[in-house]
């Protein structure tokens, strides 16, 4: 599979998905970041593709563009004059020439804008439900691949130790 690169509208996401919507209107938006942020770590980590977030801080005075590497995602915050929806749009232009891109969006027009520079749409519904898909499979490989006996010692022992405590066992 050819690697390819995952830009997210951060804020867009937050507000189009109910549980992080719930955490940004009752907790704080700074808790439903990071919950985006551990949630695209996940994801990358299992499908080995790059993973970019991008935040709006157009609305902060004198802000610069800041970029950071959480976990294993690259985390934008745009500087004051700039917007996500713009930052993305820059940067799928640019890489689209060299990977497949896709940009998590429900922005109607940031995603006709992203098709004709050839990158790929992902609505928030469709990478929420990419993710809920992603942790059912990382939750049953887990579950298959740990046996456990009845919460029992041996259960959680390797075969030789097993073999080893048997024989010790018969001297």
């Amino acid at each position: 599979m050819a690697k390819e690169l995952l830009l997210v509208d951060g804020y867009n996401i937050i507000h189009a998905w109910d549980s992080l919507r719930v955490i940004a209107e009752a907790d704080c938006l700074e808790n439903a970041r990071i919950k985006l942020i551990e949630e695209m770590s996940n994801l990358q980590g299992t499908n080995q593709n790059e993973i970019i977030i991008v935040f709006d801080a157009h609305k902060v005075k004198r802000g610069q563009r800041k970029s950071n590497k959480h976990y294993n995602v690259e985390v934008v915050y745009t500087k004051d004059t700039e917007t996500a929806d713009h930052y993305i749009e820059r940067i799928a232009a640019i890489r689209a020439k060299e990977m497949n891109v896709r940009v998590a969006t429900s922005d109607g027009l940031e995603q006709i804008i992203i098709l004709a520079q050839g990158a790929i749409r992902v609505s928030a519904k469709e990478l929420e439900a990419e993710v809920r898909f992603n942790k059912e499979n990382i939750r049953k490989k887990y579950i298959e691949t740990v046996k456990l006996n009845n919460n029992r010692l041996e259960g959680h022992l390797d075969d030789a130790v097993l073999a080893w405590m048997e024989k010790k066992r018969r001297e």
